[in-house]
């Protein structure tokens, strides 16, 4: 038997390699812009909740004391429920802009105007979980059980199931195996290593990868080196994304992604930051946001079964 760190996905240095697919995004565009709002809260680690231990993923790198309840962290996560997402969705609706929310199905059953807007919105769906726990920590049968309930929670709440799926961090070795097992997945978003969607094969056929990107994401709020300033955040996307946009031209197409967070994101500072990523985005109209569900059936329709996307 292979020890479990040789189980998995294998890896890939190659990829598109010095030719990646030329396309273009819908009406001509050279770079699809993929905003994915995460909503967490509520399923997150807490001692309130049976859990062993509370969260760490607050505003500062504290945390109360072993068996003690970690309130602070804990009010901050629901600033993002009770505050944080509802400013998020007024921005959001201000500029006409449809975003991912990538959202684990606990912090969804917890907050029914969350729910309800999310099925009014617009914004698509990405599958973060059942709650935000970490998928290494689980044996195969528990994160099998933990995927179905999640899904089966999102159709009883939403009136439909989540096609990509996005880990708390990273998967497990059994994710993607698990996803394809389940069967209703069009796409996996847990890898971050390309700037285009391509497919891996899978059981009977392929499985849709659309990368994610940790490089735009205002966890970096929160770490050293990072972000100091929300204007950081707006500079550091205005320059990723002007980049992108010469190299489209010379080489085609290219996808990014921007990620925010309610609890972090929601706070009227750096909500003002995101206004500036959204404006900054507007305003080349070598760009244009895309929903993470539209970048992959576009994708498929560009590539279909059979076809080579190279």
């Amino acid at each position: 038997m292979k020890p479990q760190h040789r189980h998995g996905p294998p890896r890939d240095f190659v990829g598109y390699g010095r030719r990646p697919p030329r396309i273009t995004w819908p009406d001509g565009r050279l770079v699809a812009v993929n905003l994915v709002v995460c909503y967490e809260e509520g399923s997150e680690y807490s001692l309130f909740e049976g859990d062993d231990h509370s969260d760490g993923w607050g505003e500062y790198p504290l945390s109360a004391p072993a068996g003690v309840r970690d309130l602070g962290t804990e009010t901050h996560f629901e600033y993002g429920s009770r505050v944080g997402i509802w400013r998020i969705a007024r921005l959001l609706d201000r500029h006409g802009v449809q975003a991912t929310v990538s959202s684990c199905a606990e912090a969804l059953r917890r907050n029914p105007e969350v729910t309800a807007w999310l099925r009014q919105s617009g914004h698509d769906l990405l599958g973060h979980g059942l709650r935000w726990t970490e998928q290494w920590t689980l044996s195969r049968d528990e994160e099998r059980d933990h995927l179905q309930r999640a899904v089966a929670l999102f159709i009883e709440l939403l009136g439909e199931r989540p096609i990509g799926w996005n880990s708390r961090s990273f998967p497990s070795v059994n994710t993607r195996d698990l996803l394809i097992e389940e069967g209703g997945f069009l796409y996996d978003s847990d890898p971050c290593n390309d700037d285009l969607p391509y497919f891996v094969p899978a059981k009977d056929g392929r499985l849709l990868i659309v990368p994610y990107s940790k490089t735009l994401n205002d966890s970096r709020y929160l770490v050293s080196p990072g972000y100091v300033t929300p204007k950081d955040f707006v500079d550091n996307v205005e320059t990723y994304l002007d980049f992108l946009i010469r190299e489209a031209r010379e080489e085609g197409g290219r996808m990014m992604t921007i990620a925010v967070h309610a609890r972090w994101t929601g706070q009227p500072n750096r909500a003002a930051a995101l206004e500036g990523v959204i404006e900054t985005v507007l305003s080349r109209p070598e760009a244009a946001f895309m929903r993470r569900n539209d970048i992959a059936r576009y994708w498929l329709s560009l590539f279909p079964a059979g076809s080579e996307a190279r």
